[in-house]
C-alpha cells in the first residue's frame, strides 16, 4: 500500500545569471530575471486555480533563484512557510569558476562533454557528479524520511531533478540520457512502496504556454 508520500521538484524560473550567460553560483546568483517572476507567477496562479497541489512542506535550494521561485507560489500553496535547504543547491562550480562567462569557460576549459568523468567535473575546484548525486540522495532521503506520508515541494534547479529521478528511479548514475528540465516545470513523484516510486509527471510547464520562450 501507498504511504502516502509525494514529492514534487520545481525548477526555479528563468534567472538573472543565465540571461548574463555566466556561471551561477553560491557567489553570483541574484535570482530571477523579469521573465522568470512571470513564469514563478504563471505556475502559482495555476496552481491556485487547480489546487492540483495540496502541499504540507515546502523546500527550497538556498540558492537566490530557487528561493525567490519559492516565496513566489507559496500563496498558492496554503501559504505554509518555506524551509531552506543548502543540501538542495544546483552542482557547486566552485570558487574558480563562480561568476565567470560560459564563453569564457568553455574556451579555457573546453566543452562539458569533451572530458566527461563522474568522479571530476571538467572545470577545476568544481563538485563532481558523483559527489553531487550522492548529496542529493543524501538530503532526499533525510526529507523523505522526516516527512513520511505528506506532500513535500521543493523549489530547486535541473540537475537536482536529474539526480533525484536517477536516484528514486533507479535508473543509474550515469545512463547514456539527458533530461532538460524546463523553468517553473512540475515533476511528481508518488511512494506507492518503501522501495518502488511512481513518476505521475515530469516537465510540466503548461503554465508557460502564453510567455515567451526563456532563455534556460
Amino acid at each position: 500500500m501507498p504511504d502516502a508520500t509525494r514529492l514534487t521538484l520545481v525548477r526555479h524560473g528563468e534567472s538573472n545569471v543565465m540571461v548574463k550567460g555566466v556561471v551561477g553560483g553560491v557567489n553570483t546568483c541574484d535570482g530571477l530575471s523579469a521573465l522568470g517572476r512571470l513564469q514563478a507567477a504563471a505556475l502559482r496562479d495555476r496552481l491556485a486555480r487547480s489546487g492540483e497541489i495540496k502541499a504540507d512542506v515546502l523546500i527550497a535550494s538556498t540558492l537566490p533563484r530557487a528561493r525567490e521561485t519559492a516565496e513566489i507560489i507559496q500563496p498558492a500553496l496554503g501559504g505554509i512557510p518555506i524551509i531552506d535547504d543548502p543540501e538542495f543547491i544546483e552542482v557547486d562550480p566552485g570558487p574558480h569558476t563562480d561568476g565567470m562567462r560560459w564563453e569564457d569557460v568553455v574556451a579555457t576549459y573546453g566543452e562539458p562533454g569533451d572530458n566527461w568523468d563522474p568522479f571530476n567535473f571538467w572545470m577545476p575546484g568544481a563538485e563532481s557528479w558523483v559527489a553531487f548525486s550522492a548529496r542529493i540522495g543524501t538530503a532526499l532521503g533525510r526529507v523523505l524520511r522526516e516527512h513520511q506520508g505528506k506532500s513535500i515541494v521543493i523549489a530547486c534547479h535541473g540537475g537536482v531533478i536529474d539526480a533525484s529521478l536517477r536516484w528514486l528511479l533507479n535508473m543509474g548514475l550515469v545512463l547514456g540520457f539527458e533530461l532538460h528540465t524546463r523553468n517553473t516545470s512540475l515533476t511528481e513523484l508518488e511512494r506507492i512502496r518503501p522501495d518502488r516510486w511512481r513518476l505521475h509527471r515530469y516537465n510540466d510547464a503548461s503554465h508557460l504556454e502564453r510567455l515567451p520562450a526563456s532563455t534556460g
